[in-house]
């Protein structure tokens, strides 16, 4: 049986003792990070949710597979936030149309979910009204003229059933009674992001896009339970991580009572994950901001701009002066004075292994 076939749904029920330690921690690093946050200035703001933005954009699409390009999903939330960068790449019609969704969720939080903000949102993954080669309803509810609504796994011949949704002839009245709690419940806000996304994908209103439109959900009843439209931190990116048990609590929870304690617990513990990674990337982006001032008088020419870009961001690895030369297209004299100029700035310094070996460590100023 599944959970929306009980006499009792959807009364979802839970243990406050269980939950509450659980919501109370979360709740203190939520105040933490976004004390944190006021205490910077307004660009360092705008940096930190430009990462984490762009982080949760991709993340959130990856897990169901839809791997989008990170330089224009970068763009497209630079654009919505702003800011002007040069040299960013011009995002695709389809990008910015998605992007516009997730950004919509949390900047818009205080705004009331309705059933024509959600065909908005769905318009805006599905613009040409196919999932893939597959012509899709967008725009509204599942009719189910292709069979029932069904979560299948494993190849043709070998399909495993997860879950089956309720019929399209109830989505109408079951998106009714969700779109009324989200707006009328006393819960407090980050419970009630774990029992909305849950709630909506197993009513599963949508021919597609529903883990995505879920997420977007919770993405908005966590801005509320922030009362900020500012988003420092990527629920999507712990879901990716781990994104096998977040289908398996999903799984058990829509096979279960609602009785949907354990289902809780496992969302607000990826809120905790996600709360404390984001105290990292704030202090990574406070740490390349006070670089980029205590440099200020420094002088680079345009291959050390680039390569200290790369070596304050993502550079996986050591850097050697062969490295530098592939990166920067330059011959290994070239790369070489490079390095030797700004280890006498003192930007760089010389590790102890020498030789072949030799490689070359950013210096944060003290």
């Amino acid at each position: 049986m599944y959970v929306h076939q009980r006499k009792e749904w959807p009364t979802w029920n839970w243990s406050l003792e269980v939950v509450f330690p659980l919501l109370s921690d979360a709740r203190y690093l939520q105040g933490r990070l976004l004390g944190q946050m006021q205490q910077v200035g307004f660009d360092l703001q705008l940096e930190a949710e430009l990462e984490s933005r762009s982080l949760d954009i991709l993340q959130s699409n990856a897990i169901e597979g839809n791997i989008l390009n990170p330089e224009e999903v970068r763009s497209s939330v630079a654009r919505c936030l702003g800011i002007q960068t040069a040299g960013m790449i011009e995002p695709t019609h389809y990008v910015n149309g998605i992007v516009d969704m997730m950004m919509d969720a949390t900047h818009n939080y205080k705004k009331k979910l309705t059933k024509d903000r959600l065909f908005g949102w769905h318009h805006a993954l599905f613009p040409i009204g196919f999932s893939g080669i597959q012509k899709i309803t967008v725009g509204n509810w599942r009719d189910d003229a292709d069979g029932p609504m069904r979560v299948v796994s494993g190849g043709m011949g070998r399909e495993m059933i997860h879950f089956e949704a309720p019929p399209a002839s109830k989505v109408e009245k079951e998106m009714d009674a969700l779109l009324d709690w989200v707006e009328n419940a006393a819960e407090d806000h980050m419970i009630q992001a774990a029992i909305a996304h849950l709630w909506f994908v197993t009513i599963h209103p949508f021919d597609d896009g529903n883990g995505r439109i879920g997420r977007a959900i919770s993405d908005l009843l966590l801005a509320r339970s922030d009362r900020s439209k500012r988003r420092f931190y990527s629920l999507s990116n712990q879901i990716e991580k781990d994104k096998k048990e977040y289908y398996r609590q999903l799984e058990m929870a829509q096979r279960g009572t609602l009785d949907i304690t354990e289902w809780i617990c496992w969302f607000l513990g990826g809120v905790h994950k996600s709360l404390l990674e984001s105290v990292t990337v704030l202090d990574t982006i406070l740490q390349r901001s006070n670089f980029w001032q205590h440099h200020t008088m420094t002088v680079f020419n345009e291959r050390q701009q680039k390569m200290l870009q790369l070596l304050l961001g993502d550079f996986f690895g050591k850097l050697k002066t062969a490295k530098w030369a592939k990166l920067m297209k330059c011959s290994h004299d070239t790369a070489n004075r490079d390095i030797q100029d700004l280890i006498a700035k003192g930007v760089l310094k010389k590790d102890d292994k020498g030789g072949r070996s030799t490689s070359y460590t950013l210096l944060f100023p003290r």
